[in-house]
């Protein structure tokens, strides 16, 4: 048995269209949807990602406004900076790029992104209200593995799940979106102990922990669907996801690659929020329309 491929690359474009349809909706009314990113660093692969944003958000037909403010940025620049997109009523969307400077912490800055403007759920208000079922923009990675996990027709409900990685962006939230969809969750860390104590029941693995090959075939059940979120770096300039995809790929139903996987549907996810919020704060504007 070889795993079949779950190739991110036809659902990224199909998002991506509607993401293009629903801004040239709004530019019909006047308004063009607008995605601001925050960057402060040197780091040539940041430069990268922030590009590739800002080309697939010009073929969508929504603005992106790169606010690049050097290595050096303090964290009162940042607040202040953030603080002033939150009150800008030309951008609909804004994201803080990491990584930051040294010694300048996330947790507290991105609290000063609006959470209507917030298309990559970093506000821990968003976190909240996704916890608690109210309407948010959930971190566009975590969406990503509902959405392949959907157009693959992969059934969640009553499904066991593990998890692998609790952070605020990608493990805690997808925990929540899969708990939404009546899975039975289970989040492994570093704390955890041995994988396969978990991972050798699971129908589904969803890995997000930043360390290469971690996810071996020995751990994964047979036919089991393995979601691949790691995006590592190695030193030839090549990259790879969390699971050791040689020793995996006999075992398991279904792999996405890395590249080609929830990566590319990431970046689609966050056009569609920016136009999202944009309709959303548009509908807000509107005299008498709360009611």
């Amino acid at each position: 048995m070889s795993a079949v491929l779950l190739s991110g690359k036809q659902l990224a474009q199909t998002i991506r269209e509607k993401a293009h349809q629903e801004a040239r909706e709004l530019e019909a009314d006047g308004l063009r949807p607008t995605l601001a990113v925050v960057v402060a660093t040197d780091d040539g692969s940041t430069h990268w990602y922030v590009r590739s944003i800002e080309r697939a958000a010009g073929s969508a037909g929504i603005g992106c406004r790169i606010v690049d403010l050097g290595p050096d940025a303090t964290e009162q620049v940042l607040a202040s900076v953030l603080q002033d997109l939150s009150g800008d009523p030309s951008v609909h969307g804004i994201i803080l790029q990491t990584p930051l400077p040294p010694g300048v912490g996330t947790d507290e800055l991105v609290g000063h992104i609006a959470p209507e403007k917030d298309v990559d759920g970093a506000n821990p208000l968003s976190l909240g209200r996704l916890a608690v079922g109210r309407p948010s923009f959930a971190p566009a990675t975590a969406r990503a593995v509902i959405e392949i996990l959907d157009h693959f027709d992969i059934p969640l409900a009553g499904r066991n799940v593990v998890v692998i990685g609790r952070s605020a962006v990608v493990g805690k939230p997808l925990s929540l979106l899969l708990l939404e969809r009546d899975a039975a969750v289970t989040v492994c860390h570093s704390r955890s102990g041995p994988l396969e104590k978990y991972t050798r029941t699971a129908d589904v693995v969803v890995v997000a922990a930043g360390r290469t090959g971690l996810l071996k075939g020995s751990h994964v059940l047979s036919g089991a669907v393995v979601i691949d979120v790691g995006t590592n770096v190695l030193p030839d300039g090549s990259l790879v996801g969390d699971v050791d995809e040689d020793s995996v790929r006999g075992i398991a139903a279904a792999l996405t690659p890395v590249p080609g996987g929830v990566g590319s549907v990431t970046t689609s996810l966050l056009l569609l929020h920016t136009t999202e919020a944009a309709r959303e704060q548009a509908r807000t504007l509107v005299p008498g329309s709360a009611g």
